[in-house]
């Protein structure tokens, strides 16, 4: 018999619903993202964002619905991004959600917003399962977590500043890219000289594999300052491309380092860095030199979408995790060895 899981997210600027059968396969996957809407202000503003979700949230759900063919009768289970996020737009998604399955009796599935983001590689790759190291980095996380099982977490290092995104995001704006920075210095890195300009590359000497990009990120901004104070030109290709390579740098030894660590042969990548194509591209090379197979999801998996929550929601409801209707948002939601005891 199939589960068909119906999924909502809204934890930043993507309202998005999706209907995906057993866990693997994606019947639909509707995203509405607000990236327009918030260019002029160079990032997300939370209540814009809750505003907007509020208008979109049930056409989003409704056009899932009808591209995957189904009614609500046929759906299992409702999961829903509970955390962490901005806190009036998970609200949104959440509240959605409570009324579906109230008024379809159908269970409601709590899903952490990371544990979402590392399901996205199963819908990529049907044949993957745990246990595999995976890499979370986007706008608001970097992780690299030892993926356990389908609800077993180990985070292995995570950042004790900016997150990888964040920092793309404020050196976009500095060098005059603009919002989103990740894609926007990605593709100038494509004409730019990796090695034109040395950035540090910051390495703990307790020999933590937490990132930090906040002394990058200074170092970038004094370049630019002092270029600006001399009158030189500044070559944005060559920032940005000696920029990317510095986070890469770091992102690909501390997650390669976490593999060897717990002799484990695969490793996945997840979040919207993860459509970076110097990270894809420097973490296969590196890592296949040591027998490691590297996997990512497409470029629609890696940013926030609702098909990753229904993958997560799925084994969640296969292992019999049910949410009441006292569920709340955790903005500050972390991953554990056991998210349902957060």
């Amino acid at each position: 018999m199939d589960t068909l899981i119906l999924g909502i997210e809204s934890s930043c600027d993507e309202t998005a619903a999706s209907v995906v059968k057993n866990g693997r396969y994606i019947m639909s996957n509707v995203i509405s993202s607000q990236i327009d809407l918030h260019k002029k202000y160079g990032g997300v503003v939370p209540e814009i964002a809750s505003r907007k979700h509020v208008e979109l949230i049930m056409p989003v759900v409704h056009q899932a619905l009808e591209e995957a063919g189904v009614s609500l009768k046929e759906i299992d289970a409702v999961g829903v991004t509970y955390g962490p996020g901005l806190v009036g737009a998970l609200l949104v998604g959440l509240t959605a959600a409570k009324a579906i399955a109230f008024a379809a009796d159908k269970p409601l599935v709590g899903v952490h917003h990371i544990e979402g983001h590392i399901a996205a590689n199963y819908l990529q790759e049907p044949e993957l399962e745990p246990p595999f190291i995976c890499l979370v980095a986007s706008g608001g996380h970097s992780h690299i977590v030892h993926v356990k099982s389908y609800s077993e977490f180990e985070i292995l290092g995570q950042t004790r500043d900016d997150a990888a995104g964040e920092a793309f995001d404020k050196i976009s704006r500095a060098i005059g890219l603009g919002y989103p920075g990740g894609p926007l210095i990605d593709k100038n890195a494509l004409t730019g000289n990796s090695k034109a300009i040395q950035f540090p590359r910051v390495t703990f000497d307790d020999g933590s594999l937490d990132f930090s990009f906040s002394g990058l990120k200074t170092a970038v901004l004094n370049y630019l300052n002092r270029m600006e104070q001399t009158g030189e030109k500044i070559n944005i290709p060559d920032v940005a491309a000696s920029f990317q390579q510095a986070v890469v740098d770091v992102l690909v030894r501390n997650t390669i380092a976490a593999a060897n660590m717990k002799n484990i042969d695969k490793i996945a990548l997840a979040g919207g860095v993860a459509a970076n194509t110097q990270l894809r591209n420097d973490m296969k090379v590196t890592a296949e030199k040591q027998g490691i197979k590297v996997m990512y999801p497409g470029l629609t998996l890696c940013t926030d979408n609702a098909a990753m929550i229904s993958c997560a929601a799925y084994y969640e409801y296969k292992s019999g995790k049910r949410a009441g209707m006292d569920l709340n948002a955790v903005p500050g939601l972390k991953l554990s060895t056991g998210i349902s005891k957060d």
